[in-house]
């Protein structure tokens, strides 16, 4: 009818959608009367006594403004319901463009929008997941505790050249062409040989020196060096060495073993907090890398266009995430690169909506105890974890953080009984990527 609004939905590229919406102009006409009128009560015109002014000289001095208020307002309510004429589910904000309106006529707005896929979950009952198992060996715990020696190593003078893992501390110019440039001159520098934090001409350059030795090193600049004056460059380097020295570990003992917590200071029950605490963290890699396993497999079974609109969201997201590991202020000039998060984000996306649906269709919930197990992971390892643990549950968004683990460990645990599991036997250095310390 007439005085109906008029609403048609047109298909375009994937989820996009297009509302064409009109409003009869009975309805635009009658909402600007009413609101000039509410106008005119308090209205103070010359020539008239206040609220005493006839509606067509309310209408000649407020009339526009009125209009395009009443215009916009229109929108607004007629959008949310032409979405639910509809039946679609918008994913996002729609882009809404007006056309020209007349007064005494209709009016007509076009609103594009992305809508959330329909999702039909294939292939539950046939997937396939790979969960990888290790065992610890007494190799493994050697390593462990050699690496633990290195910590507490000390440094001694060592009256000889320099060779690889000693510690050589240097004063140290650089000059491109005979100029010095910024950030290429520093003293007491100490530099550990084939750790890798200096440029690997400079480090190699310091092998066979020795203390007092001034000697010149040729330094080339990569391409991809993070200072854009030096990329590419030929640099010289003068280097005065302080002083050489080497890592000394100390022994096994009682008192190694009283500096790691264990007060007895028998090294037998070092060895055993020792492998229970490389246990715990061993079962927490295989926990996530079959999560991280059983995610990839639900994401091949159900390929899933999804709301752009969604991933940029998400790409902001981490974005902010980025400049908070970074120390930068949220207000920061530097923003990291949004292309380097599309493939991460339509992935958080695709999955975000894929686990919500499998949620639904199982009809999981997590109970109380589930998010009290995601508090004790998280807060395992603190001196004092009751206290972090009210911390969090003081915290609403973490609160929501902890739910939302504990219901995608529901849903690996769900997908779990239902696929093909398949243990990957790994050894424990591969599957945690533990290297023995120089």
């Amino acid at each position: 009818m007439a005085n109906e609004l008029q609403v048609s939905l047109q298909s375009s590229e994937g989820l996009k959608r297009t509302l064409r919406v009109e409003i009869p102009a009975e309805q635009i006409d009658g909402e600007i009367t009413k609101r000039l009128k509410q106008v005119g009560k308090k209205a103070k015109l010359k020539g008239f006594r206040p609220g005493k002014a006839p509606l067509n000289v309310i209408r000649q001095n407020y009339g526009s403004e009125v209009r395009n208020e009443v215009l916009g307002d229109m929108m607004q309510k007629t959008y949310a319901q032409a979405i639910s004429q509809e039946q679609i589910q918008p994913a996002g904000n729609p882009n809404i463009k007006a056309d020209e309106h007349k007064e005494g006529n209709a009016f007509a707005y076009t609103a594009e929008v992305e809508v959330y896929p329909e999702i039909s979950l294939q292939g539950l009952d046939s997937l396939s997941i790979e969960k990888p198992v290790a065992k610890i060996t007494d190799q493994d715990v050697d390593l462990i505790i050699d690496n633990m020696r290195h910590q507490k190593a000390n440094w001694e003078t060592a009256n000889r050249k320099a060779r690889e893992n000693d510690r050589v501390t240097i004063d140290f110019e650089g000059s491109i062409d005979g100029e010095a440039f910024p950030g290429g001159k520093a003293e007491s520098t100490p530099v550990i040989l084939g750790e890798g934090r200096m440029l690997p001409d400079f480090e190699k350059g310091l092998v066979g020196i020795k203390a007092g030795e001034v000697r010149n090193i040729d330094v080339n600049f990569p391409e991809d060096y993070h200072a854009e004056d030096l990329k590419g460059k030929k640099a010289v380097f003068e280097i005065s060495a302080e002083v050489v020295e080497e890592k000394v570990l100390p022994e096994i003992d009682t008192e190694f073993c009283q500096a790691f917590g264990v007060e007895s200071g028998d090294i037998d029950e070092l060895r055993t907090e020792v492998r229970a605490n490389m246990q715990k963290e061993l079962d927490g890699v295989i926990e996530a890398k079959t999560k991280d396993n059983a995610m990839t497999a639900l994401l091949e079974a159900n390929p899933l266009d999804v709301p752009q609109a969604l991933v940029g969201q998400e790409i902001h997201s981490l974005q902010h995430d980025m400049q908070r590991r970074m120390g930068l202020p949220d207000d920061h000039s530097y923003h990291p690169p949004a292309e380097q998060f599309i493939d991460e984000a339509t992935r958080r996306v695709r999955l975000g909506l894929l686990i919500g649906e499998y949620v639904k269709q199982e009809e999981l919930k997590v109970e109380k105890q589930e998010i009290e197990q995601q508090l004790d992971k998280m807060t395992d390892g603190y001196e004092d974890a009751e206290t972090m643990k009210n911390a969090y549950r003081g915290n609403q968004q973490a609160m929501q953080q902890l739910n939302m683990m504990a219901l995608e460990a529901k849903v690996v645990e769900n997908l779990l009984t239902k696929a093909t599991v398949t243990e990957q036997a790994n050894d424990f250095q591969t599957l945690m990527e533990v290297k023995p310390l120089a």
